[in-house]
C-alpha cells in the first residue's frame, strides 16, 4: 500500500496541474500563459503522513473562485474576494487590463461617433464594469481539484483519517498557494 499511496499521490497531482492547464487553454483564459505556467504541485508521502502543495500565480485564484463587484455580487456570489475592499493589490486590475486590451487589439467603437476608442479608453470601460460587476469563477482549478479527489483510492483516504476528506474538500478555499498536510490518526 505505501508504494501504491505515492502513486495515487503523484497521479492526483499530475491530473489537477493538467486538467487545470487544459481549463485555462479552453476558457481563454491564457493569453500570455503566466498563469498556466505557475501551476505547480508536489505530493509526497512521509512516514506517517500526505503532504500536497499546489501553487499558481495570485490572480489564479481570482479566476477560478470569481470576484463579487464593487456594487453587485451576482456573478460570484460565493465568492471570498470583492473589489473596492482595500485588500487587494493596489493597480493590480487597471495594469493588468490595460496591458491585456492591448495584447489582443482590443478597441471599442464609439457610439456616436463611429471611430475606435483608444486602447486606454477601452481598458477603463472594461475595468469600470469588472470593478463594479465583479468576474465570474471559471473553476478551472476548483473543478479538477474536486475530480481527483473523488478518484482517489478508498482506502488511502481511510488510512490517513475521515479528516482527510475534510481537509481535501476544503483546501479549495486556501489562499493562492494552497497547502496539505494530513497526519495519520
Amino acid at each position: 500500500m505505501d508504494d501504491n499511496v505515492q502513486i495515487a499521490l503523484d497521479e492526483f497531482k499530475n491530473y489537477v496541474i493538467k486538467q487545470s492547464r487544459a481549463n485555462l487553454t479552453r476558457k481563454d483564459k491564457n493569453v500570455n500563459r503566466k498563469l498556466y505556467n505557475s501551476l505547480k504541485g508536489s505530493a509526497r508521502k512521509l512516514p506517517n503522513s500526505i503532504e500536497i502543495f499546489f501553487e499558481m500565480e495570485e490572480y489564479g485564484e481570482y479566476q477560478d473562485k470569481g470576484v463579487k463587484g464593487k456594487t453587485s455580487a451576482a456573478k460570484a456570489p460565493d465568492s471570498p474576494f470583492r473589489f473596492g475592499s482595500g485588500t487587494g493589490k493596489d493597480g493590480g486590475l487597471t495594469k493588468n487590463i490595460k496591458k491585456w486590451v492591448k495584447q489582443r487589439k482590443l478597441k471599442f467603437k464609439d457610439k456616436k461617433s463611429g471611430k475606435s476608442m483608444s486602447y486606454n479608453s477601452t481598458a477603463w470601460l472594461i475595468i469600470g464594469s469588472i470593478y463594479n460587476k465583479g468576474i465570474k469563477p471559471s473553476l478551472f482549478f476548483t473543478k479538477p481539484f474536486e475530480a481527483a479527489f473523488k478518484k482517489l483510492p478508498t482506502e488511502l483516504v481511510e488510512k490517513y483519517g475521515l479528516d482527510a476528506q475534510k481537509q481535501f474538500i476544503d483546501i479549495i478555499k486556501q489562499p493562492w498557494v494552497i497547502y496539505l498536510y494530513v497526519a495519520r490518526l
